[in-house]
Order: C-alpha cells, then sequence, then structure tokens
C-alpha cells in the first residue's frame, strides 16, 4: 500500500512537489538522461570496514546537455494555497515550437517586479537540449525549476540576470552532493499478481488457479473484491523518487566514460555527465530529474570519493 494507485504517469517528465530550502541564490535542481551503468573504482571514505581502502562500486551515467532558461513563473497563496499568478515566455528557442504553439507577443518580467509584495514564490521555466545528444531526439522537455534565495528580490535577479543563457550541471551542484531521484520508472504494461506483488504461486495439485490471489474469504463479504487485494493491472512506468543519492564524480571528457562503439541502447556521450552512487530508475535515454535533497543527513555522506579508475562497460 506505499504506493497507490500503481497506474500509468501522466507524463514521461516527472513533476516535483516539494523544493529543498536554499539560501544560496542558484537553480535547486538539474535535468539529464540516463545512459546507462558503470563500474568506478574509489578510495572508500565512508565510515565503514573498508575505509581507506580501494573498492568498486556501480554507478548510472546520467548525460546532461545543458538546460535553458526560457521563461519565469509567479505564485500567489490564496487561502493557503499556492497557485500560479504570472507567466512569462520570454526566450523561447526555434525548437520550443515542436513542444507548444509559442506567442508572436514578446513577454516581460517587469509584471513580477511590481507585485512582488503580494507573491509567495518565483520558478524557473527551463528547457532541455536533447539535440545535443545521440539520442535521436529533437523535441525540448518543457518544467519548472525552483530557486534559492533568502528573497523573492534575490531571486528574481537571478532569474532577470540568466534568462536565455545556458546553465551546465557543473554551474548547479558539485561532486559529492547529495540529490533526490525524481523519474518515470520502467514501463511492463499488464502483468498479473506473480509478477505485480510476489503472490505465491501454489502447488501442483491445486485446483483452477495456480498464479491467482487465492481464497479471499472474508474480503468479498461487501460484495466486490476490495482494491488491496493484490489483482492483475499495470506494472510499471510510475512516477518514483529515490531520497539521498550521491554525486560521485561530474565531468566533461566523455571520453572517459564512452566505450568502444558508444553505450548499448544508448550510443555516446557527447555533453557534461555525472555518475550517481548505484542504480536509478527508468529506461535509458528517458529523462531524470534531479534536485538538491529535501531531507538530507550531511553526516551520512562525506565529501566526493577519489575516484581512481572507470570501468567501462
Amino acid at each position: 500500500m506505499q504506493y497507490w494507485p500503481r497506474k500509468r504517469a501522466k507524463s514521461e517528465v516527472a513533476r516535483v512537489r516539494t523544493w529543498a530550502v536554499s539560501k544560496d541564490v542558484k537553480m535547486l535542481g538539474f535535468a539529464g538522461y540516463k545512459a546507462g551503468m558503470a563500474h568506478i573504482s574509489i578510495i572508500d571514505n565512508s565510515q565503514s570496514k573498508n575505509k581507506g581502502e580501494k573498492i568498486s562500486i556501480p554507478v548510472t551515467i546520467v548525460e546532461c546537455p545543458p538546460l535553458r532558461i526560457v521563461g519565469a513563473r509567479a505564485y500567489k497563496k490564496i487561502e493557503g494555497t499556492s497557485l500560479a499568478a504570472k507567466e512569462a515566455l520570454v526566450a523561447p528557442s526555434k525548437d520550443l515550437s515542436r513542444r507548444l504553439n509559442l506567442s508572436k507577443k514578446k513577454a516581460a518580467l517587469d509584471e513580477l517586479e511590481k507585485e512582488l509584495d503580494d507573491l509567495s514564490d518565483i520558478m524557473l521555466i527551463v528547457e532541455t537540449q536533447p539535440k545535443k545528444t545521440g539520442i535521436g531526439k529533437k523535441k525540448p522537455e518543457l518544467f519548472e525549476m525552483g530557486v534559492g534565495g533568502k528573497t523573492l528580490a534575490d531571486k528574481l535577479v537571478y532569474v532577470k540576470e540568466n534568462m536565455g543563457k545556458e546553465l551546465k550541471v557543473s554551474d548547479v551542484f558539485d561532486s559529492g552532493a547529495v540529490l533526490d531521484i525524481k523519474s518515470i520508472t520502467t514501463g511492463k504494461g499488464f502483468q498479473g499478481p506473480v509478477k505485480r506483488f510476489g503472490v505465491s504461486i501454489r502447488g501442483r495439485k491445486s485446483e483452477k488457479t495456480k498464479r491467482g490471489p487465492g481464497s479471499l474469504g472474508g474480503w468479498i463479504a461487501q460484495g466486490h473484491s476490495m482494491y488491496r487485494i493484490a489483482h492483475a493491472g499495470q506494472m510499471g512506468y510510475n512516477r518514483r523518487t529515490e531520497y539521498n543519492k550521491q554525486i560521485l564524480y561530474i565531468s566533461d571528457k566523455p571520453e572517459e566514460i564512452n566505450p568502444a562503439g558508444g553505450i548499448v541502447r544508448y550510443g555516446t556521450v557527447r555533453n557534461q555527465f555525472i555518475l550517481i552512487k548505484g542504480s536509478i530508475g527508468g529506461p535509458k535515454k528517458r529523462l531524470i530529474r534531479f534536485n538538491q535533497a529535501v531531507r538530507q543527513k550531511q553526516t551520512h555522506y562525506p565529501s566526493a570519493p577519489e575516484v581512481k579508475q572507470i570501468i567501462k562497460n
């Protein structure tokens, strides 16, 4: 019951409901495309039995072409609920016309400055640049991005200074940073209760079904099977959040990670990339959003370890 309902996500771009509180005036997240996995050898700097020794750990490769800031959105609190009050697409690119119909009128940010006292928050609107990768995609994704800062005036200054500019992942995060990963998992279609929920397969001499949820007994007294019963249905393609995943390495040298012939079912990495400790949700080529951790315990996450070798898969 931790995840319910188990239905398909509305969009392939994961939404973000909560942003970390930060006094630093910068973007609070970034996005990239999952390329695959590899292994790296590091000098362990965690509080473990292997501290100071050379160990090998699995990492996920995320290619991060620059994000382009194209607009801003302001929010106003009405009866305790934040509602979008103003929106301005100031510097959209030509490729963004593949995503939505662009207005010929040029928007301005002056209205936001006039109503600054009435606003509760200001968000960036950014677009991705998949054409700079080798995944064969041209249509950019468009989504909101949180901004850190002590006051709304600081956030608005940051928005104006960076409007129309491209920001790299190294401008936002450093090696060792702890992130929350938000992605849409790999879709597996309509699956039965054994694969979907781990229902036990009954013995060879059982009658009728062997892969069903079994006799429901008192669970059908109300005239129907309750929704808590493990039944067949959609599996995968869900929005999921993984908390406190650490960046182990950031580099703008793709040759460090590209094997001969490129990464299987992805191709060659052409932009800056990050290596995230462990695995993350979603198939290759899917957009992965990662944000500053909202409930990080710094004592559990030491600084970035010393990377000795990247083992290309």
